[in-house]
């Protein structure tokens, strides 16, 4: 149950990497996180709430997704503080490879931009009103790649994430009026467990010449969900280390 003043943010792509820091970035501030995920709950999951406050929801399916937002209100107390939509798939060629746009199936492309996009303005058009009576946020987290031609991110996923970028700014258009900010993140190269092979060569063009750590893009996720981005809306915050001067 949700404690009387306790703020909620509703997350995907909890999992690991960005999505799991997020999660320990706001339970620490003491809110209560609902996560989303195409799998059940896992109770080696280390966080508060556990199973009453896990989603399971494949936002590669519209249908489903649409119908997985009537179990998201059943947790919400008619209020949500922030939605972050974090849940990305980046495809791989069998050889690990990059998919550019010659080798990528229309499927592939179908399925990437159903994850990557069309589930974040799903999620965030059927919690409106609840993000409203909260004064809420939306933060889309969208990607370096979105902006360029990346060495191992494929086609689908950076023309997704640009997308995602654009998409913000449209949302920020329309939901301003309902009182909801909308920005977004684009982050780096960030120490995961995933990172690709050949990750530190372009580390060592970096301006800051390191990884960034999940952690510093949950803090800045965190900044603009908090009062102390109460004015900001409809921008996307690059967290990158200078790579993208």
């Amino acid at each position: 149950m949700t404690e009387a003043g306790q703020r909620t943010i509703v997350l995907t792509g909890a999992s690991r990497g960005i999505g799991h820091a997020t999660v320990k970035r706001f339970s620490a501030a003491g809110w209560r996180v609902l996560t989303c995920s195409r799998h059940p709950f896992d109770d080696r999951c280390p966080w508060p709430g556990g199973e009453e406050n896990h989603i399971q929801i494949d936002l590669a399916d519209p249908k489903k997704t649409i119908e997985a937002i009537e179990d998201i209100r059943t947790k919400l107390n008619g209020r949500l503080d922030a939605l972050v939509n974090n849940a990305g798939i980046s495809p791989k060629a069998e050889d690990g490879g990059r998919l550019n746009t010659l080798d990528t199936d229309l499927r592939t492309w179908g399925h990437v931009f159903h994850v990557n996009f069309f589930a974040s303005v799903i999620l965030a058009r059927g919690l409106r009103e609840e993000l409203s009576a909260a004064g809420g946020a939306v933060v889309n987290v969208t990607s370096i790649a979105g902006s360029r031609v990346h060495p191992f991110a494929g086609a689908a996923y950076s023309t997704s994430k640009a997308a995602l970028a654009a998409l913000t700014r449209e949302m920020a258009h329309d939901f301003g009026p309902y009182g909801v900010r909308v920005n977004a993140i684009a982050p780096g190269e960030v120490e995961t467990s995933i990172l690709s092979p050949g990750t530190d060569k372009i580390v060592e063009r970096l301006p800051l010449r390191r990884l960034g750590q999940p952690s510093e893009v949950a803090d800045v996720i965190y900044f603009l969900c908090s009062d102390a981005a109460s004015y900001v809306t409809g921008t996307e915050i690059e967290v990158n280390a200078g790579q993208h001067v």
